[in-house]
């Protein structure tokens, strides 16, 4: 079989998958333009780079369908002075995206070997504004709120302590609620509170400590 023209893939996914799903921010259309989601996917899974299905990652994670990661990119509204926090690096694809829309990035996973290998891949690709953390979402503390929140993991109920790690005017995006209908919402802080808004349904793995509660029936 020929090799696989992964530009032409690429451009194929923007234009039938992408802006079909309502992004059209131009800035997160030339990051997922420009960035080769190939080299961020599983080797084994490297043909279904640009397919519109969620690829499985280790430890039971998934890399989001792209239509997923181009809605969240745009519903974060980042622009190129804001600072953004990662729950989540996973692959590092998420993680590079924000880096070529964001001054500056910090990304915490609680899997090593996710964090030491999206920090190859994005020194592979010259972007030095990326701080790479191993750490879990729910005991740890930055110290500092940012102007952006992106969690890549689903949440039953969302944490309070998130909603602290928020600058106002900032927004905290974060997919919420049970399987198999799990709701994607974009939090914004204001002078008095927060706005909410509700983007779409879809359905991630949770964050370890966030999922449902069961309960059994005597």
């Amino acid at each position: 079989m020929p090799p696989i023209d992964f530009d032409t893939v690429r451009a194929t996914m923007i234009e039938q998958q992408v802006r079909p799903w309502e992004v059209l921010d131009p800035r997160v259309l030339k990051t997922l333009g420009e960035l080769p989601r190939e080299d961020f996917v599983p080797l084994r899974q490297r043909k279904l780079a640009y397919a519109d299905v969620a690829l499985p990652l280790e430890h039971g994670e998934r890399m989001m369908k792209p239509v997923v990661e181009g809605r969240m990119l745009q519903a974060l509204a980042i622009g190129d002075a804001d600072e953004v926090l990662e729950v989540g690096t996973g692959s590092g694809y998420i993680t590079a995206c924000l880096a070529r829309l964001a001054r500056a990035v910090t990304s915490i996973d609680r899997h090593p070997d996710f964090t030491e290998r999206a920090r190859a891949r994005v020194a592979e690709l010259g972007l030095g504004n990326v701080r790479l953390e191993t750490a879990d979402a729910l005991s740890w503390d930055p110290g500092r709120r940012f102007d952006a929140v992106c969690v890549t993991g689903a949440v039953a109920d969302v944490p309070e302590h998130l909603f602290d790690w928020v600058r106002e005017g900032g927004r905290l995006f974060i997919v919420r609620g049970l399987e198999p209908v799990q709701e994607a919402v974009v939090f914004t802080r204001t002078a008095d509170g927060w706005d909410e808004d509700s983007l779409f349904e879809t359905e991630l793995p949770y964050l370890a400590g966030a999922e449902p509660v069961q309960r059994f029936a005597l």
